[in-house]
């Protein structure tokens, strides 16, 4: 009696259990979304940020150091030719000529003495009153005088140039881009104060990796907006590429000129430069980016046939936040996984989302 009792109650169980995994199927397989994809043509162009600059510009320095005194420009300020725009303090150099004008007034009296000197002795020597030898004294005497006199004229030159050097002058006309040194500050010679850059052309200055500077070169199109302009769209032409990176970006400068820029383009305008690569149109798949699945170094996308999905391996290219194209590996129609693809298998059964279809 007790035997049959156990069979019972076994039984129940065991049909209890059988009859929950055959009513509800599905629950074991995934549920996901799927997208069928499709080819596109893409123009591969890349936008570089930049600053308006001039394609002339002068860093000038002080060809001597001292203290600065006197600065009678300001930041954007226009300049002509021969304007002053900064001085030093020239006391020191003044006492300097002063010193060099003296020392050059006693060198031409001791030359006039010895022309003099000389101009007699000449005379005596004709008349056969004093020695070859004497006429020979004074006419060295006179020699070392004009010399001296020379050496004297040249340290005056010198020093009123330095005088001169205290005066820092505009070498042509421009616009103030930069301002390094202020009243009261030493600065040594050589050591730039100020940065003009010439009227005339306008430049954009960008930087560009390394991997980007072929593509660059064989750019057919180029096309600069400015955050301050946003109605103003002007084409430019790629004028300069350096030939080094610079060592603290790793980057390359660029200079690109503007083709007519209106008069509203001013210095230092913040500009955005898009360039289209040449012969680089290509047809292209655009995915979500939530549809790859990355496994070790190579990125796949899970492609379903007849609710089964297989990984496959694809080629991507350079994207946005949310999507990212594919140049290979998929063809145009195919329908792929876009959510959940951390949690399949390959060979897995899968479920559509509603309004999905493969």
């Amino acid at each position: 009696m007790l035997t049959a009792v156990i069979i019972c109650i076994v039984g129940s169980v065991l049909w209890q259990v059988n009859h929950r995994v055959m009513s509800t199927p599905d629950t074991k397989i995934p549920l996901v979304r799927t997208a069928t994809v499709n080819a596109a043509g893409m123009s591969s162009t890349y936008t570089y940020s930049g600053e308006v600059r001039g394609r002339y510009e002068s860093q000038l320095p002080f060809q001597v150091g001292g203290k600065i005194v006197k600065r009678n420009v300001e930041l954007g300020s226009a300049v002509q030719t021969d304007e002053i725009l900064m001085q030093l303090d020239p006391q020191d150099f003044r006492q300097t000529a002063n010193s060099n004008s003296a020392q050059l007034a006693a060198t031409q009296a001791q030359l006039t003495l010895a022309e003099s000197n000389l101009s007699r002795y000449r005379q005596l020597y004709a008349q056969a009153a004093v020695s070859r030898a004497q006429l020979d004294q004074y006419q060295n005497a006179y020699d070392v005088a004009l010399a001296a006199v020379r050496q004297a004229t040249a340290q005056y030159e010198q020093g009123a140039n330095k005088l001169e050097y205290t005066r820092l002058y505009a070498d042509q006309p421009g616009v103030i881009a930069a301002i390094n040194a202020e009243i009261g500050q030493v600065v040594s010679a050589g050591q730039t104060v100020l940065t003009i850059v010439r009227d005339g052309q306008r430049e954009i200055e960008i930087s560009v990796p390394e991997n980007r500077l072929e593509e660059l070169r064989q750019a057919s199109q180029c096309k600069v907006a400015f955050w301050a302009l946003p109605n103003v769209i002007v084409t430019g032409s790629i004028r300069e590429i350096a030939p080094m990176a610079s060592p603290t970006t790793r980057t390359y400068k660029v200079r690109i000129s503007l083709v007519n820029p209106p008069p509203e383009v001013k210095l230092g305008m913040t500009a955005a430069v898009t360039v289209a690569a040449a012969g680089q149109q290509a047809t292209a798949i655009t995915i979500p980016r939530s549809a790859l699945y990355q496994t070790g170094d190579v990125p796949g996308v899970w492609v379903v046939k007849n609710n089964i999905v297989s990984l496959r391996p694809v080629t991507v290219g350079v994207g946005s936040n949310d999507t990212i194209p594919v140049l290979a590996g998929l063809q145009s129609g195919e329908t792929i996984v876009t959510t959940g693809v951390h949690k399949l298998r390959e060979r897995q059964q899968i479920r559509l989302a509603n309004g999905d279809r493969q």
